[in-house]
């Protein structure tokens, strides 16, 4: 997929046969923590397969759409022989209004697909699959971006029926979402209730009280959780050391941090490390 990347977009349909698998060059990467580049959709059209994404081992039988979030984790376990539609994106290649949704829907469980859905996705696939092999075609690239944004907008609308999403937000809903963009990008620099209430122009009380009502947490909650998140997947996927992944997240006070991992996650840093080899 990285080979044909050039474009911010990659897209492929392969046959996995466990035994080339196992000898080929990307068995080490695959089986091991990763991040993948862009926003990546496998479609399982035939078998199934393990995998382990942001910590979370899920079992899957085609047909199945897994989507990852460019931020996600994730190896592979186990598999049988399968066939794999694959799709990866960059953000500028992206509609806008579907780059929210993608960032609203993250992390999403991987979705089974029903019958009608199911059809239309695989033909959507197969004519984007047929745009990016027509090279020489003058609109090449903007029927190749055209397509996969309608196969990846038949993808979040799957979604988004699974997980009965409205399309009339609520105002506490409204404001848990607007929260939750913000925490997406500020994690690092914003640790306090009150930085995010200003920011939405709201009381900090007020805030509190929204995105404890949506989504039982409190605020601080979850700034927490999506610090730990983080630093679990620098730990897991990259050779940084401890220290050097709490300045990356926003902290000067490296023992402090070591504790607030410590009592989140009930180990310290280096042992939740050694556990991608267990």
């Amino acid at each position: 997929m990285t080979d044909r990347f050039s474009l911010g977009i990659a897209i492929d349909k392969i046959s996995i046969k466990i035994d080339e698998f196992k000898t080929g060059q990307h068995c080490g990467e695959a089986t091991q923590p990763h991040r993948d580049e862009g926003h990546t959709f496998y479609i399982v059209e035939k078998g199934t397969v393990t995998i382990e994404i942001d910590f979370q081992q899920y079992e899957i039988n085609a047909p199945t759409v897994v989507y990852m979030h460019p931020d996600q984790v994730h190896r592979i376990l186990d598999f049988t022989t399968m066939d794999i539609c694959s799709l990866a994106v960059k953000n500028e290649n992206l509609n806008p209004d579907y780059l929210t949704f993608l960032e609203e829907l993250a992390p999403a469980k991987p979705l089974e697909l029903t019958n009608n859905i199911c059809t239309d996705i695989f033909e959507t696939f197969s004519l984007c699959l047929k745009f990016s092999r027509q090279n020489d075609n003058k609109l090449y690239y903007p029927l190749l971006k055209d397509s996969c944004n309608t196969l990846i907008a038949l993808i979040i609308s799957a979604f988004l029926d699974q997980n009965s999403v409205s399309n009339k937000a609520s105002r506490t809903e409204s404001i848990t979402r607007s929260f939750k963009r913000l925490l997406e990008t500020n994690y690092c620099i914003l640790k306090r209730p009150a930085r995010y209430a200003k920011q939405l122009n709201i009381s900090t009380h007020y805030l509190n009280e929204s995105v404890k009502y949506t989504t039982g947490l409190t605020v601080s909650q979850h700034i927490q959780n999506r610090i730990i998140l983080e630093a679990k997947r620098l730990l897991y996927h990259s050779d940084k050391s401890v220290k050097e992944i709490a300045f990356e997240l926003g902290y000067d006070d490296y023992p402090y941090f070591s504790r607030l991992f410590n009592k989140s996650t009930g180990m310290s840093a280096l042992a939740f490390r050694n556990k991608r080899y267990d």
